[in-house]
């Protein structure tokens, strides 16, 4: 089980040092950060982001930087059709990827976007695979990884076949991959409880080849609901024993699974004792 968390980028201005100390402090396995805000494209330049100290605890802690990964801006919207706009994309996950690299990573999860103004699913579907395929072109050392959506409104990556359409327009295999998020795919119809079905589906679509990261969430909402709210593992709709089930599958043994649960009281409070509940296969109500 390699079970971790999301972590910030900037706790108490230590940046990615600070983040490092957090997920050892979760006793995370693996951990996730966005290297700003996550609905802003702004970024501090590099030199200040305490990169070279957040090498050094990884290197003396033995940390695997494959275990380490990066989630760009959720307001990207790659399934845009306005050229302006996925100009702008494209210079700024170019750019994004560049620091990725620099800091030693190798993962970049992006949402896929929407298809807003009543476009077409497959326009949008190639407009997200042409962002890609000109990221990639000017990246040589991280893979982007698309995040399985929850099919709110005009969200595309709704479900297996979407995400295996756009896989299947990236020329470069090798530096495409999926995050798996268990609320989205719940919440877009995925039944959980059947995690052999979800698999078989996942394998035939897409291929496990592909499945570089799982997101480890409980939902708020019933199966099928296309909403998108996270909840704590264990006091949600998908419940404790299913997730459970499914993260200690054969097939996920070697994959990360990052918690991005909300957070009651403060970060470590709320990730050390879920990541403890998991490891332990017990469900403790830490909550009350």
């Amino acid at each position: 089980m390699l079970i971790g968390c999301f972590v910030e980028n900037n706790e108490k201005n230590k940046y990615l040092e600070g983040s490092f100390l957090q997920a050892k402090e979760c006793n995370a396995d693996c951990f996730m950060f966005y290297l700003g805000a996550p609905q802003t494209s702004i970024r501090k330049p590099i030199e200040q982001l305490n990169v070279e100290k957040f090498k050094i605890l990884m290197e003396k802690d033995n940390f695997n930087f494959d275990k380490v990964f990066v989630h760009a801006p959720y307001i990207l919207n790659l399934a845009t059709n306005e050229e302006e706009i996925q100009k702008f994309i494209i210079d700024f996950l170019i750019k994004e990827c560049k620091r990725v690299s620099q800091i030693g990573c190798k993962y970049l999860i992006v949402h896929p976007g929407n298809a807003v103004k009543n476009m077409d699913v497959n326009q949008a579907i190639l407009n997200c695979a042409n962002i890609i395929n000109s990221v990639i072109e000017k990246n040589n050392d991280v893979c982007i990884c698309i995040e399985t959506m929850s099919g709110k409104g005009s969200e595309i990556g709704r479900n297996f076949s979407q995400i295996s359409q756009i896989i299947k327009l990236v020329k470069q295999k090798d530096k495409i991959g999926v995050c798996l998020d268990t609320c989205h795919i719940w919440d877009s119809g995925y039944d959980l409880s059947n995690p052999e079905f979800i698999i078989e589906e996942f394998e035939k679509e897409i291929g496990i080849f592909f499945l570089k990261l799982i997101h480890f969430n409980d939902s708020k909402n019933v199966c099928g609901s296309f909403k998108d709210r996270h909840e704590n593992i264990g006091y949600g709709k998908i419940g404790f024993s299913i997730l459970i089930d499914f993260a200690f599958h054969p097939k996920f043994s070697n994959i990360c699974k990052v918690l991005e649960t909300p957070i009651y009281d403060n970060l470590i409070f709320t990730y050390k004792n879920e990541i403890l509940n998991i490891k332990n296969n017990s469900f403790n109500d830490w909550r009350k």
